[in-house]
Protein backbone atom coordinates (compact mmCIF):
# COMPACT_ATOMS: atom_id res chain seq x y z
CA UNK A 1 0.00 0.00 0.00
CA UNK A 2 1.29 3.44 -0.94
CA UNK A 3 1.61 5.48 2.25
CA UNK A 4 2.88 8.74 0.72
CA UNK A 5 2.75 9.90 -2.89
CA UNK A 6 4.52 13.14 -3.78
CA UNK A 7 3.86 14.63 -7.22
CA UNK A 8 5.53 17.60 -8.90
CA UNK A 9 6.82 19.16 -5.70
CA UNK A 10 8.56 22.48 -6.35
CA UNK A 11 9.98 24.80 -3.67
CA UNK A 12 11.28 28.27 -4.52
CA UNK A 13 12.66 30.87 -2.12
CA UNK A 14 12.49 34.51 -3.27
CA UNK A 15 15.63 36.37 -2.17
CA UNK A 16 17.11 39.80 -2.91
CA UNK A 17 19.66 38.07 -5.16
CA UNK A 18 17.09 36.10 -7.13
CA UNK A 19 14.82 33.08 -6.96
CA UNK A 20 16.39 30.04 -5.27
CA UNK A 21 14.91 26.93 -6.94
CA UNK A 22 15.56 24.50 -4.11
CA UNK A 23 13.35 21.68 -5.44
CA UNK A 24 11.99 21.35 -8.96
CA UNK A 25 9.02 19.13 -9.96
CA UNK A 26 10.06 16.20 -7.79
CA UNK A 27 7.87 13.10 -7.60
CA UNK A 28 8.29 9.94 -5.53
CA UNK A 29 6.32 7.58 -3.31
CA UNK A 30 6.89 5.31 -0.34
CA UNK A 31 4.97 2.23 0.72
CA UNK A 32 4.00 1.17 4.23
CA UNK A 33 6.93 -0.48 6.01
CA UNK A 34 9.46 0.58 3.36
CA UNK A 35 12.72 2.47 3.83
CA UNK A 36 13.41 5.09 1.18
CA UNK A 37 16.83 6.75 1.26
CA UNK A 38 17.32 10.20 -0.25
CA UNK A 39 20.98 10.91 -0.93
CA UNK A 40 23.02 13.72 -2.42
CA UNK A 41 25.48 16.47 -1.60
CA UNK A 42 24.61 19.39 0.66
CA UNK A 43 22.20 21.75 -1.07
CA UNK A 44 20.68 19.11 -3.34
CA UNK A 45 17.19 19.57 -1.87
CA UNK A 46 16.99 16.53 0.44
CA UNK A 47 16.13 18.23 3.71
CA UNK A 48 13.98 21.04 2.33
CA UNK A 49 11.80 18.46 0.53
CA UNK A 50 10.97 16.78 3.81
CA UNK A 51 10.60 20.02 5.77
CA UNK A 52 7.90 20.93 3.26
CA UNK A 53 6.15 17.59 3.88
CA UNK A 54 6.21 18.32 7.62
CA UNK A 55 4.80 21.82 7.10
CA UNK A 56 7.90 23.37 8.67
CA UNK A 57 8.65 25.93 5.95
CA UNK A 58 6.89 29.23 6.71
CA UNK A 59 4.56 30.04 3.75
CA UNK A 60 5.75 33.66 3.64
CA UNK A 61 9.33 32.56 2.91
CA UNK A 62 8.73 30.10 0.08
CA UNK A 63 6.57 29.27 -2.93
CA UNK A 64 5.52 25.60 -2.62
CA UNK A 65 3.51 23.75 -5.26
CA UNK A 66 2.58 20.17 -6.04
CA UNK A 67 0.84 17.55 -3.92
CA UNK A 68 1.80 15.04 -1.21
CA UNK A 69 -1.02 12.60 -0.49
CA UNK A 70 -0.47 10.88 2.86
CA UNK A 71 -2.63 8.00 4.10
CA UNK A 72 -3.16 9.07 7.69
CA UNK A 73 -5.19 7.20 10.31
CA UNK A 74 -8.11 9.49 9.37
CA UNK A 75 -7.77 8.87 5.63
CA UNK A 76 -5.85 10.56 2.80
CA UNK A 77 -4.67 14.15 3.32
CA UNK A 78 -2.56 16.48 1.18
CA UNK A 79 0.34 17.55 3.37
CA UNK A 80 1.07 20.54 1.12
CA UNK A 81 -2.41 22.06 0.94
CA UNK A 82 -3.96 21.14 4.29
CA UNK A 83 -4.50 24.00 6.75
CA UNK A 84 -1.40 24.44 8.92
CA UNK A 85 -3.43 24.22 12.13
CA UNK A 86 -5.03 21.01 10.90
CA UNK A 87 -1.62 19.59 10.02
CA UNK A 88 -0.58 19.86 13.68
CA UNK A 89 -2.99 16.98 14.41
CA UNK A 90 -0.84 14.67 12.27
CA UNK A 91 2.66 16.08 12.76
CA UNK A 92 4.29 14.22 15.61
CA UNK A 93 1.61 11.54 15.55
CA UNK A 94 1.10 9.98 12.10
CA UNK A 95 4.26 11.50 10.64
CA UNK A 96 7.33 12.34 12.74
CA UNK A 97 10.84 13.63 12.09
CA UNK A 98 14.27 13.16 13.66
CA UNK A 99 16.24 16.34 13.07
CA UNK A 100 19.88 16.56 12.07
CA UNK A 101 21.20 18.28 15.19
CA UNK A 102 19.59 16.98 18.41
CA UNK A 103 21.24 19.69 20.51
CA UNK A 104 19.38 22.34 18.50
CA UNK A 105 16.13 20.35 18.29
CA UNK A 106 15.92 19.68 22.03
CA UNK A 107 15.04 22.65 24.26
CA UNK A 108 17.96 23.35 26.60
CA UNK A 109 15.77 24.70 29.44
CA UNK A 110 13.50 21.66 29.80
CA UNK A 111 14.32 18.12 30.92
CA UNK A 112 14.16 15.42 28.27
CA UNK A 113 11.32 13.81 30.25
CA UNK A 114 9.22 16.99 30.07
CA UNK A 115 9.79 17.25 26.32
CA UNK A 116 8.85 13.67 25.47
CA UNK A 117 5.87 13.67 27.87
CA UNK A 118 4.60 16.86 26.21
CA UNK A 119 4.89 15.23 22.75
CA UNK A 120 2.71 12.38 24.03
CA UNK A 121 0.20 14.60 25.85
CA UNK A 122 -0.41 16.78 22.79
CA UNK A 123 -1.84 13.85 20.81
CA UNK A 124 -3.32 11.68 23.57
CA UNK A 125 -5.99 12.59 26.12
CA UNK A 126 -4.46 10.53 28.91
CA UNK A 127 -3.31 10.98 32.49
CA UNK A 128 0.19 12.36 33.07
CA UNK A 129 1.19 9.05 34.68
CA UNK A 130 0.36 7.22 31.43
CA UNK A 131 2.49 9.63 29.41
CA UNK A 132 5.36 9.30 31.89
CA UNK A 133 5.20 5.50 31.72
CA UNK A 134 5.17 5.66 27.91
CA UNK A 135 8.19 7.98 27.97
CA UNK A 136 10.16 5.62 30.21
CA UNK A 137 9.19 2.71 27.95
CA UNK A 138 10.50 4.49 24.84
CA UNK A 139 13.71 5.63 26.51
CA UNK A 140 14.41 2.05 27.59
CA UNK A 141 13.58 0.85 24.09
CA UNK A 142 16.18 3.16 22.53
CA UNK A 143 18.85 2.08 25.01
CA UNK A 144 18.90 4.83 27.64
CA UNK A 145 20.12 3.21 30.85
CA UNK A 146 18.26 4.15 34.04
CA UNK A 147 15.44 5.73 32.03
CA UNK A 148 13.33 6.41 35.10
CA UNK A 149 15.97 8.68 36.64
CA UNK A 150 17.27 10.18 33.36
CA UNK A 151 13.86 11.78 32.81
CA UNK A 152 15.07 14.66 34.97
CA UNK A 153 18.26 15.20 32.96
CA UNK A 154 18.76 18.11 30.58
CA UNK A 155 20.01 17.72 26.98
CA UNK A 156 23.51 19.00 27.79
CA UNK A 157 23.91 16.14 30.28
CA UNK A 158 23.78 13.57 27.46
CA UNK A 159 26.40 12.66 24.87
CA UNK A 160 25.70 13.22 21.17
CA UNK A 161 24.69 9.62 20.64
CA UNK A 162 22.41 9.63 23.68
CA UNK A 163 20.75 12.88 22.56
CA UNK A 164 20.04 11.27 19.20
CA UNK A 165 18.44 8.33 21.02
CA UNK A 166 16.28 10.78 22.96
CA UNK A 167 15.17 12.36 19.67
CA UNK A 168 14.27 8.91 18.32
CA UNK A 169 12.24 8.17 21.46
CA UNK A 170 10.37 11.46 21.09
CA UNK A 171 9.64 10.79 17.41
CA UNK A 172 8.28 7.30 18.15
CA UNK A 173 6.29 8.08 21.29
CA UNK A 174 3.02 8.24 19.28
CA UNK A 175 3.63 5.23 16.98
CA UNK A 176 3.94 7.16 13.68
CA UNK A 177 3.13 5.63 10.31
CA UNK A 178 6.06 7.46 8.70
CA UNK A 179 9.37 8.50 10.25
CA UNK A 180 11.65 11.01 8.52
CA UNK A 181 15.26 10.71 9.72
CA UNK A 182 17.31 13.71 8.59
CA UNK A 183 21.04 12.86 8.69
CA UNK A 184 20.58 10.91 11.95
CA UNK A 185 24.28 10.00 12.21
CA UNK A 186 25.85 13.40 11.44
CA UNK A 187 28.71 14.37 13.82
CA UNK A 188 28.69 10.95 15.50
CA UNK A 189 31.70 8.67 15.48
CA UNK A 190 31.61 5.56 13.30
CA UNK A 191 30.75 3.12 16.09
CA UNK A 192 27.83 5.24 17.30
CA UNK A 193 26.64 5.75 13.71
CA UNK A 194 26.32 1.99 13.28
CA UNK A 195 24.44 1.72 16.57
CA UNK A 196 21.95 4.44 15.60
CA UNK A 197 21.29 2.94 12.15
CA UNK A 198 20.82 -0.54 13.66
CA UNK A 199 18.49 0.94 16.27
CA UNK A 200 16.37 2.62 13.58
CA UNK A 201 16.17 -0.63 11.61
CA UNK A 202 15.06 -2.59 14.67
CA UNK A 203 12.49 0.01 15.71
CA UNK A 204 11.11 0.26 12.20
CA UNK A 205 10.37 -3.48 12.22
CA UNK A 206 8.88 -3.31 15.71
CA UNK A 207 6.63 -0.34 14.95
CA UNK A 208 5.91 -1.49 11.35
CA UNK A 209 6.44 2.05 10.07
CA UNK A 210 7.81 3.47 6.84
CA UNK A 211 10.99 5.55 6.97
CA UNK A 212 12.59 8.22 4.81
CA UNK A 213 16.33 8.28 5.50
CA UNK A 214 18.06 11.50 4.41
CA UNK A 215 21.83 11.25 4.13
CA UNK A 216 24.90 12.15 2.09
CA UNK A 217 26.66 8.96 3.18
CA UNK A 218 26.32 6.19 0.59
CA UNK A 219 27.85 3.77 3.10
CA UNK A 220 24.91 4.28 5.47
CA UNK A 221 22.39 3.64 2.69
CA UNK A 222 23.75 0.26 1.57
CA UNK A 223 22.53 -1.77 4.51
CA UNK A 224 19.59 0.34 5.64
CA UNK A 225 17.41 1.16 2.61
CA UNK A 226 15.05 -0.70 0.30
CA UNK A 227 15.05 1.99 -2.40
CA UNK A 228 17.22 5.04 -3.08
CA UNK A 229 16.48 8.42 -4.65
CA UNK A 230 19.61 10.33 -5.67
CA UNK A 231 19.10 14.11 -5.76
CA UNK A 232 21.21 16.77 -7.45
CA UNK A 233 20.42 20.48 -7.79
CA UNK A 234 16.83 20.07 -6.63
CA UNK A 235 15.95 17.14 -8.88
CA UNK A 236 15.89 13.36 -8.56
CA UNK A 237 18.54 12.15 -11.01
CA UNK A 238 18.32 8.42 -10.30
CA UNK A 239 15.94 6.12 -8.46
CA UNK A 240 16.23 2.36 -7.96
CA UNK A 241 16.14 -0.39 -5.39
CA UNK A 242 19.34 -0.48 -3.38
CA UNK A 243 20.79 -3.57 -5.12
CA UNK A 244 20.28 -2.15 -8.61
CA UNK A 245 21.69 1.22 -7.67
CA UNK A 246 24.89 -0.18 -6.19
CA UNK A 247 25.26 -2.93 -8.79
CA UNK A 248 24.46 -0.85 -11.86
CA UNK A 249 24.51 2.94 -11.30
CA UNK A 250 23.50 4.66 -14.53
CA UNK A 251 23.75 8.40 -13.89
CA UNK A 252 27.35 9.75 -13.81
CA UNK A 253 26.60 11.64 -10.60
CA UNK A 254 25.56 8.42 -8.84
CA UNK A 255 28.65 6.72 -10.23
CA UNK A 256 30.75 9.54 -8.79
CA UNK A 257 29.16 9.23 -5.35
CA UNK A 258 29.80 5.49 -5.26
CA UNK A 259 33.37 5.87 -6.53
CA UNK A 260 34.14 8.08 -3.54
CA UNK A 261 33.14 5.39 -1.01
CA UNK A 262 35.50 2.55 0.01
CA UNK A 263 34.22 -0.85 -1.12
CA UNK A 264 34.71 -3.97 0.98
CA UNK A 265 33.75 -6.31 -1.88
CA UNK A 266 36.52 -5.17 -4.25
CA UNK A 267 40.33 -5.06 -4.13
CA UNK A 268 41.76 -1.75 -2.89
CA UNK A 269 43.91 -1.14 -5.96
CA UNK A 270 43.02 2.44 -6.82
CA UNK A 271 42.66 5.71 -4.95
CA UNK A 272 39.15 6.89 -4.23
CA UNK A 273 37.91 9.34 -6.87
CA UNK A 274 36.26 12.65 -5.98
CA UNK A 275 33.64 14.36 -8.14
CA UNK A 276 35.36 17.44 -9.62
CA UNK A 277 34.04 20.94 -9.04
CA UNK A 278 31.29 22.17 -6.74
CA UNK A 279 27.49 21.89 -6.74
CA UNK A 280 25.90 24.74 -8.73
CA UNK A 281 24.29 27.84 -7.28
CA UNK A 282 20.55 27.28 -6.96
CA UNK A 283 20.02 30.88 -8.05
CA UNK A 284 21.85 30.44 -11.36
CA UNK A 285 21.64 26.81 -12.45
CA UNK A 286 23.57 25.89 -15.59
CA UNK A 287 21.59 25.39 -18.78
CA UNK A 288 20.79 21.85 -19.83
CA UNK A 289 21.64 19.08 -17.38
CA UNK A 290 22.59 20.65 -14.05
CA UNK A 291 25.43 18.15 -13.63
CA UNK A 292 27.03 18.81 -17.03
CA UNK A 293 29.81 21.22 -15.79
CA UNK A 294 31.14 18.43 -13.53
CA UNK A 295 30.37 15.42 -15.74
CA UNK A 296 33.31 13.53 -17.24
CA UNK A 297 31.11 11.55 -19.63
CA UNK A 298 29.14 14.25 -21.44
CA UNK A 299 31.35 13.85 -24.54
CA UNK A 300 29.76 10.42 -24.98
CA UNK A 301 26.48 12.19 -25.82
CA UNK A 302 27.89 14.80 -28.20
CA UNK A 303 26.29 17.71 -30.04
CA UNK A 304 26.31 19.82 -26.85
CA UNK A 305 23.07 18.07 -25.90
CA UNK A 306 23.95 17.97 -22.20
CA UNK A 307 24.65 21.72 -22.19
CA UNK A 308 21.36 22.67 -23.86
CA UNK A 309 18.70 20.14 -22.82
CA UNK A 310 17.51 18.79 -19.47
CA UNK A 311 17.09 15.00 -19.65
CA UNK A 312 13.88 13.47 -18.34
CA UNK A 313 13.76 10.97 -15.49
CA UNK A 314 13.03 7.89 -17.59
CA UNK A 315 12.77 4.10 -16.96
CA UNK A 316 15.93 2.07 -17.57
CA UNK A 317 14.66 -1.25 -16.29
CA UNK A 318 12.39 -2.71 -13.63
CA UNK A 319 11.79 0.21 -11.26
CA UNK A 320 15.11 1.86 -12.22
CA UNK A 321 14.88 5.51 -13.32
CA UNK A 322 17.72 7.71 -14.55
CA UNK A 323 17.97 11.33 -15.69
CA UNK A 324 20.74 11.03 -18.29
CA UNK A 325 21.13 11.06 -22.06
CA UNK A 326 23.81 8.35 -21.93
CA UNK A 327 21.28 5.70 -21.04
CA UNK A 328 18.95 6.86 -23.80
CA UNK A 329 21.66 6.56 -26.45
CA UNK A 330 22.61 2.97 -25.58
Amino acid sequence: MTLLKVENLSIDFPTPDGLVSAVHETSFEISAGETLAIVGESGSGKTVTNLALMGLIPPRTANISGSAIFESHDGPIDLLSIDRNELRKYRGKDIAMIFQDPMSALHPFYTIGDQIIEAHQVHNQVDMKVSKARTIELLELVGIQGAGTRLKSYPHQFSGGMRQRVMIAMALVNNPLLLIADEPTTALDVTVQAQIIKLLEDLQKEFKMAMILITHDMGVVAGAADRVNVMYAGRIVESANVRDLYGNPLMPYTQGLLASVPRMDRPHTNRLAAIPGQPPSMIALPSGCSFNPRCGRKDEVGANKCETQMPELTPRGSGHLSRCFIGESV
